[in-house]
């Protein structure tokens, strides 16, 4: 397996796992998700690709299919006036193909962006996670990751 940044040939595979993605969120809430979507059309993927500030990273086999990948974003903080100055790595999406699963994938994907992060000088790692994605919460939590903060909502 190799990590590498993607590319406009990896953007049908993309969409696939885009489309697994959203499935999952969608059988999470429904109330938000719409069912048989995807996050991203192909016209935008191919810009996000060439967005130096979006780093998609992509994990293929032997044959350069792809198996995994992460959407990444680089911030600057603070937010406000009251927070130091510093840069993040923000995880936007990080799914790993169903038949890949529990193979290392997505555990090498989540390393090399750390490794990434701090080539580029990130202070952090961030990523958001649906409450409800268990396995997700459980991926994260197992690879070091701790909980920031919780956003909380009220539906009317």
């Amino acid at each position: 397996m190799k990590i590498r940044r993607a590319q406009g040939k990896d953007i049908p595979a993309i969409s696939k796992l885009l489309g697994e993605v959203l499935e999952i969120h969608a059988a999470i809430r429904p109330d938000i998700f719409i069912p048989g979507t995807t996050k991203y059309t192909a016209e935008e993927l191919t810009e996000i690709l060439n967005d130096n500030q979006k780093p998609v990273y992509v994990a293929v086999d032997e044959n350069d299919e792809v198996l995994g990948y992460a959407f990444t974003q680089l911030q600057e903080q603070p937010f406000s006036t009251n927070m130091v100055q510093f840069k993040s790595l923000f995880i936007d999406d990080l799914c790993v193909d169903s038949s890949a699963r529990s193979q290392g994938v997505g555990k090498a994907l989540l390393n090399f962006v750390k490794q990434e992060a701090k080539r580029l000088g990130c202070y952090e790692l961030t990523l958001n996670v649906w409450a409800g994605n268990d396995s997700a919460i459980r991926f994260y939590e197992k690879n070091g990751l701790k909980t920031k903060e919780t956003t909380m909502e009220y539906i009317l």
